[in-house]
């Protein structure tokens, strides 16, 4: 199950006409990199995937299409523990795959879905995997064992069944219980995570996907000066754009200098403040 319900409140204003989980990274939707990754191990179509949506749901339930099953919350969100709960008549007995649509996952050396490949690895069914990052500071003891959530997580059918309904948190209704009976296992990720939650995190998943150089859609136009930039498809960039994101079918004009900042919803600019005195969260 990939969840792409939530508002994105600490991402507004990106979030106020697009969902979060539809936000460009690297111009490629976050839904459709989880789409990716879960189809890299196998799991596509109605029958294997499910994709909750709730905030602008009808543009979440156009991108996905015939790829997933969809359940459309009548809102506010249930939360990841109530989504699920929602879909118990689809789990059945199977355990279930959760993972964060909007989460930014990239680990050089293996391609998508291979990269999580080892949360389903030798499970017996039975006990609550996380995928973590973990936290290289020995003063930080991070989120479970030295870890930092990574954005996916493997759940048996016998704790989706007994999820409360009204419920949202997963932490508190699985992983803390499932910890307190040693039934957590953490499965290390050797990549780099990002919840592309605040400005910072999105721009910075932005940069990560580039590469440090520019990644430039072929149907965009670019006149002006580029440097770390994301510019999107038939975007138009005639001014410089320095680490930004421009998103599809934007404008940069000649006399503009786009920096640490995303340009969006038909010329709107939203500053991104630089990173101070903090590891990037999520980076091994």
């Amino acid at each position: 199950m990939l969840l792409a319900a939530g508002e994105g409140r600490r991402l507004r204003p990106l979030t106020e006409h697009l969902p979060k989980a539809l936000c460009p990274v690297g111009n490629v939707a976050l839904l459709d990199r989880a789409l990716a990754r879960v189809a890299g191990l196998g799991l596509t179509g109605p029958h294997d995937v499910a994709v909750n949506a709730c905030h602008l749901a009808d543009q979440v339930v156009r991108r996905v299409g015939a790829r997933a099953r969809l359940s459309v919350e009548p809102g506010p969100p249930l939360g990841t523990a109530g989504g699920l709960a929602r879909l118990r008549d689809w789990t059945a007995d199977r355990g279930v795959l959760v993972g964060n649509a909007d989460g930014y996952l990239a680990d050089p050396a293996r391609p998508p879905g291979a990269d999580i490949a080892a949360l389903l690895d030798g499970w017996d069914g039975r006990t609550v995997r996380l995928l973590g990052v973990p936290v290289p500071d020995p003063d930080d003891p991070g989120e479970f064992s030295g870890h930092r959530f990574a954005g996916f997580s493997l759940l048996p059918a016998r704790y989706v069944h007994r999820l409360p309904a009204d419920e949202p948190n997963l932490v508190r209704a699985v992983w803390r219980p499932a910890e307190a009976a040693g039934e957590l296992e953490i499965v290390p990720f050797a990549g780099t995570y990002l919840d592309t939650g605040t400005p910072a995190d999105y721009l910075a998943a932005n940069l990560h996907a580039a590469g440090g150089a520019n990644l430039i859609d072929p149907t965009a136009t670019v006149t002006g000066a580029c440097a770390q930039a994301v510019v999107g498809p038939s975007a138009v960039v005639h001014g410089t754009v320095e680490r930004a994101v421009v998103w599809p079918g934007e404008l940069v004009d000649p006399a503009e200098r786009l920096r640490s900042a995303v340009r969006f919803g038909g010329g709107r600019t939203l500053p991104v403040a630089t990173r101070t005195g903090r590891r990037p969260a999520g980076t091994a």
